[in-house]
Order: structure tokens, then sequence, then C-alpha cells
């Protein structure tokens, strides 16, 4: 994941980004009105935002509720590329989310399974990546709040 600190966003990107975040299945044709632009442009301003990378539209769920038993965050511990260590994980079709954090691990990988026996072979998976040293594992008991409308402001 490279990342956008160039990408400028107008007042009106802005708007439509929050209302997609309020409702992602808004019809274009309320975003205009509420942003004050025809449907044509908004549908055409939306898919910039998705083609540039500046957001995404998807449906969010529970994993827990779903039917996977197991999502948990590891704390990864490494020696060597950083960079090369997380892009090897992200490619883990199970890891969902992957990070090069600052602080007492080097990487964070959330990541979501059906039950133990393959939580299990996940861990090994990721601590026999080359540069792995040490890995710590929290398993999440409860989804409390999950939320992704922090707006753009």
């Amino acid at each position: 994941m490279s990342q956008r600190r160039g990408v400028q966003l107008d007042e009106t990107a802005k708007q439509i980004i929050e209302q997609l975040q309020q409702d992602g299945r808004r019809s274009y044709a309320a975003i205009g009105k509420a942003v004050g632009l025809s449907e044509a442009a908004v549908r055409q301003r939306v898919q910039k935002l998705l083609d540039t990378g500046v957001m995404q539209i998807v449906g969010v769920t529970d994993p827990l509720m779903v039917g996977f038993s197991r999502q948990m965050m590891i704390g990864v511990r490494c020696e060597g590329d950083l960079q090369r260590i997380a892009e090897e994980l992200a490619a883990v079709d199970e890891i969902d989310y992957v990070v090069i954090t600052a602080g007492s691990f080097d990487i964070l990988v959330e990541l979501v399974c059906e039950d133990d026996e393959r939580l299990l072979e996940l861990l090994g998976r990721i601590r026999a990546v080359p540069g792995v040293v040490a890995t710590e594992s929290f398993v999440y008991l409860k989804l409390q709040k999950q939320t992704y409308s922090w707006g753009t402001r």
C-alpha cells in the first residue's frame, strides 16, 4: 500500500466521501442533491476517487458473526527489510490488515480465519517469513466497535 499524501481533495470531494461514509449505498442522485452536483458529475467524481485509491466502497461485516471463529491482531518483531516482510505478509489471503509501525512491534497484522487449526497454520506461516523474529497474538473475543466514519476534516 502506497502513501497518498499528495492527493488534494476539494470541499465537494470531501462532502461526497462523507455522504458515502454515512451510507455506502446512497444513490448518486441523492449525493448530488446534498452536495449541489448533477448525478452524472457525482458518478464521475466517485469513479475518480475509486480509481486513485482515495477510497473504497465495501460491505463491512463482523467476522465473528458470519462464521469465522477467530479474529486477531498479531504484533510482529522483525529484523531486516520491513517493507519486504510486510509485502510477504500482505500476500496471505487471511491477513486483511498490515501496517509497519513504530514501537514495540515492527509490523501489526490482523487476520480472520475459520478455526484454531487454521490459526495455528497461519501463525506458523507468519513465523516462517524470513526476517520475522517473534510474534505476539491478541485474540479478539468480541468486536465492540468498528467504524470508518472519521470523515475528511
